[in-house]
């Protein structure tokens, strides 16, 4: 009798220790893959996880019943690659050690990289106190199914971090997109708009970070005057420590299968502009080898104008003039491949490193991808760009690439070009448009050599395509940094 009474006790044990077993060796998936998630269309996308080691893996995809298997190696690890289909959901997607974990609201579509700094990461609802124009009537009206998010955690570490903190793939509505990135959600919205396909938006940002803090501790060791720090440093800067956010945010989602990225940093840099034009190129291309998939987009937000000696510690001049940093910004568009500079000139805030006119930003990032990525044509996606400088007399002719349909200054006078001799003072000058051309002209110079245009600190470009986008500030010299 007590036997009998003792069975059902012994199996519940048994079945309480099977379970647990069986719990903790069930799979587990990096963070980036959740329900509700976007894969990228048309493309061989890895999945990866973590299992005990020697574990079999299997992954069935429903959108056509095919089974991919594979097994963990000695570190747990496994990763296996699902061919997509082309737009489309949702489905679902299984993976299983002999326990299924079930992926249920998948779509199929264009997923896009959102990385950079504070102007990336400004929520469409604004921070505290700094808004996004206009944003609360494109909150309200955001829900759509075919817009998925993900935002990847904050975090900083002196050590690689195998996986990022827990996070979610959510579809867009009023509550998820304001805390989104404004630049971001724009830039999706358009493009969904324009494609007819859900749009995954992956959002990887830091307010205030430099771009050695994303960049690994092997891509900085050409520059000895960074410091890389060692695993047992403190963190006194989160987000400007060299390798700290790409151990903790960058690396757990390198992989993922995306389409391009749009970035929007270098405020943070804006000091140290020769270096930023070397670790920007740097940065890009090896971004691009650890991802595998070649020299995916990469479009990228010139900093706007702003007058940089209202920050501590109140530089001014030389390099300090945020120009130079424009400008090795505007040089690197021809230095890397497959890529585009959205262009501010127009909407800088003297006041506020924010500009709040993000809807601009992020539909110029998007001109760019549906021009060069999707091929639409018959619209304009690229601000016109200096080409050459020729000396006829006492004028400078500059002449733009870009600029087919010609320049406009919609009929106001222009007041931001300058120009020098020899001597390598700059004067203000007289401007005049003709077709895509520039003559520029002073009293004060009679022998000109060199053009400048827009090149301060903060100022307000007055040059545009007919399309409306605006010049790139530029200089036709490489004179140093002392020459204002």
């Amino acid at each position: 009798m007590k036997l009998q009474r003792l069975i059902p006790s012994v199996i519940l044990f048994l079945c309480i220790i099977f379970s647990s077993h069986r719990s903790s060796a069930q799979v587990k998936l990096a963070g980036i893959f959740t329900d509700d998630m976007v894969l990228q269309q048309q493309s061989a996308v890895p999945v990866w996880g973590w299992d005990k080691p020697s574990t079999h893996i299997t992954i069935i995809t429903s959108w056509n019943k095919k089974t991919y298997q594979t097994v963990t190696d000695t570190s747990g690890k496994f990763i296996l690659k699902i061919a997509t289909p082309s737009a489309g959901g949702p489905y679902q997607l299984s993976i299983s050690d002999g326990k299924p974990l079930i992926l249920s609201n998948v779509l199929i579509g264009e997923v896009w990289l959102c990385a950079g700094q504070s102007n990336m990461e400004i929520p469409m609802k604004g921070f505290k106190g700094q808004p996004v124009l206009n944003s609360n009537d494109a909150i309200l009206n955001s829900k759509n199914p075919n817009i998925r998010l993900f935002t990847v955690p904050r975090g900083s570490k002196t050590t690689l971090q195998k996986d990022i903190k827990p996070s979610h793939w959510q579809e867009a509505s009023p509550e998820s997109v304001a805390k989104f990135s404004a630049t971001g959600y724009y830039f999706g919205r358009l493009l969904n708009k324009m494609l007819n396909v859900p749009i995954g938006l992956i959002n990887c940002n830091y307010s205030g970070s430099s771009i050695q803090a994303w960049m690994d501790p092997a891509t900085l060791k050409p520059y000895p005057e960074i410091k890389i720090p060692t695993p047992t440093d403190s963190i006194k800067e989160v987000s400007r420590t060299p390798t700290t956010l790409y151990n903790a945010m960058l690396h757990g989602i390198i992989g993922y299968g995306i389409k391009g990225t749009i970035w929007y940093q270098g405020e943070s840099n804006y000091d140290f502009p020769a270096q930023y034009d070397s670790l920007f190129v740097s940065f890009v291309k090896v971004l691009r080898t650890k991802w595998g998939i070649g020299d995916f987009p990469f479009y990228y937000v010139q900093i706007a104008p702003y007058d940089y000696a209202q920050l501590p510690p109140y530089n001014k001049g030389g390099k300090y003039n945020s120009a130079f940093l424009r400008d090795v910004q505007r040089l690197d568009e021809d230095k890397i491949p497959n890529t585009g500079m959205a262009v501010l000139m127009d909407i800088g805030e003297q006041a506020t490193i924010h500009p709040p006119r993000k809807e601009q930003v992020g539909s110029r990032l998007a001109y760019l991808a549906l021009g060069k990525t999707y091929g639409i044509q018959g619209f304009g996606y690229q601000s016109p760009a200096y080409e050459s400088l020729t000396i006829k007399g006492s004028s400078a002719i500059v002449r733009f690439k870009n600029a087919a349909n010609g320049l406009t200054s919609f009929l106001k006078e222009m007041d931001t070009f300058e120009i020098s001799g020899a001597d390598k003072h700059f004067y203000p000058a007289k401007a005049q448009i003709t077709g895509s051309s520039v003559t520029v002209s002073s009293e004060q110079v009679k022998e000109p050599v060199a053009v400048r245009y827009a090149f301060k600190d903060f100022i307000v470009g007055d040059l545009f395509g007919t399309d409306g986008l605006p010049v790139s500030s530029f200089r036709t010299d490489n004179w140093d940094y002392s020459v204002q």
